[in-house]
């Protein structure tokens, strides 16, 4: 339950996929000029990143990594489709960005329209197949923590792109500077958010506990010490 919790926080806030490794720019910058378009594109990277991770996790386990398909039989024990990744996890996004598509075209067509272009380009946004991507250079072991971590994932882009969308909003009634203005302003609160976010890197260490190991070995280092000078005192009386 740790496990799933301190992954849960640390997609969100440490390793945000906007802040800290700065994935899916493009919409990030594009759709946030308006509170309910970013909320709507927000939603949707949720939606996908919540599918996509768990099922390229499943095709990674059972179908991708070297000797991954021992389920099929062991004459196939050796055989590596590694280098099909990118393949089959782009192929996975497409299929489910199209079915967001879909639905959000038959729901709500207000949401589709001012989405536009960058609703069907969540196939190719960086930060959907950056979380299928680090899914599995971070060597995730089970399919619930895929899951959270394709939910977290998502949850992290969704505040970025809100966030960053409400202070556009405000920020249009305030004396920017003329050269600044536009994206100039955004790409500096963008920063400034960014290490807001990264402050959060401490919370999930235990200072106690990492403090209470250094004093033992320390302790006994000096009684060896003491030890020792008290045994060469000795050594130097019995020889005088």
């Amino acid at each position: 339950m740790i496990e799933h919790i301190e992954l849960f926080f640390k997609s969100i806030f440490i390793d945000n996929m906007v802040f800290a490794v700065f994935l899916g720019m493009c919409s990030y910058l594009a759709v946030s000029k308006k509170v309910a378009t970013a909320v709507g594109l927000g939603a949707a990277v949720i939606f996908v990143l919540a599918i996509t991770v768990p099922l390229n996790w499943l095709l990674d386990q059972y179908l991708l990594q070297p000797g991954a398909l021992t389920w099929l039989g062991a004459e196939y024990a050796d055989y590596d489709l590694s280098f099909l990744s990118f393949i089959m996890f782009i192929a996975t996004i497409a299929t489910m960005v199209q079915l967001v598509e879909i639905v959000v075209e038959k729901f709500s067509p207000s949401l589709y329209n001012s989405l536009g272009i960058f609703l069907p380009l969540i196939a190719v946004n960086c930060a959907i197949l950056g979380g299928s991507l680090f899914m599995q250079s971070r060597e995730i072991e089970t399919l619930g923590l895929a899951l959270n971590y394709g939910v977290s994932s998502g949850i992290g882009w969704f505040l970025a792109i809100l966030a960053i969308a409400a202070i556009r909003e405000k920020i249009r009634y305030s004396n920017v500077p003329a050269p600044l203005r536009g994206l100039g302003i955004t790409f500096i609160i963008t920063g400034l958010m960014g290490i807001g976010f990264l402050s959060f890197g401490g919370m999930l260490t235990g200072g106690d506990e990492e403090g209470e190991p250094t004093t033992e070995p320390t302790a006994k280092v000096e009684q060896v010490k003491i030890k020792e000078a008290k045994e060469l005192a000795d050594n130097t009386k019995t020889i005088e």
